[in-house]
């Protein structure tokens, strides 16, 4: 699983709370905590200002008090419990996945369970309701399509195509897994993309 980890856990970027205007930089490696900072301001002692810089291990960040104040002030409290999970070791796998391969996961649940998915983060939001997924679904699991069909579902979406045409025919077979999966499932709401991200 360590394989999934990229040399960069985690980046963020952004401005200080009003009234400063400096800007910071959080970046998270396996064996580092990297923090920089630049003074943004027009007195003329700070043009040209190097930027600062600190560099510290996973465990000397988790006693640095100091540092982890800067990094809640910045960038929020859940950030910095999310750094220190990170720090601790605690890392989310399934989130480093790539997409094609979380599709061929969701193309094993039952519709009721892509639906409770698309409630837990964006991205799961986005895969459930993504035309890669529904179109492997209708092709798969909805016999054979007509041009017609294909033209139709270009113009509407996949999904949409699934749930108007097909929906209520898988409900009623009797044929196996697909039945199975069809008697579970319930029309996959189109759940609101502000929902929590995935940390």
């Amino acid at each position: 699983m360590a394989s999934l980890l990229g040399s960069t856990v985690f980046e963020i970027n952004g401005q200080g709370p009003s009234p400063s205007k400096d800007f910071f930089q959080l970046v998270i490696t396996k064996t580092e905590v990297i923090w920089r900072s630049w003074k943004i301001s027009l007195r003329n002692e700070f043009r040209g200002a190097a930027p600062g810089e600190s560099k510290q291990s996973h465990q000397d960040f988790l006693l640095d008090a100091g540092l982890q104040h800067q990094v809640g002030v910045v960038f929020g409290q859940h950030t910095l419990e999310h750094c220190k999970a990170l720090c601790e070791g605690h890392y989310n796998y399934l989130d480093r996945l790539p997409n094609q391969l979380l599709l061929n996961i969701l193309y094993y649940l039952s519709f009721r369970d892509i639906g409770r998915l698309a409630q837990t983060c964006k991205r799961f939001w986005k895969l459930s309701n993504s035309s890669e997924l529904w179109e492997q679904t209708v092709r798969v699991r909805c016999g054979e399509l007509t041009p017609d069909m294909e033209l139709l579902a270009s113009a509407m979406g996949w999904r949409k195509i699934f749930f108007t045409f097909y929906h209520d025919k898988l409900l009623g077979s009797e044929a196996g897994p697909v039945s199975d999966s069809a008697t579970s499932a319930t029309v996959m709401p189109q759940v609101s993309a502000t929902t929590t991200t995935t940390t």
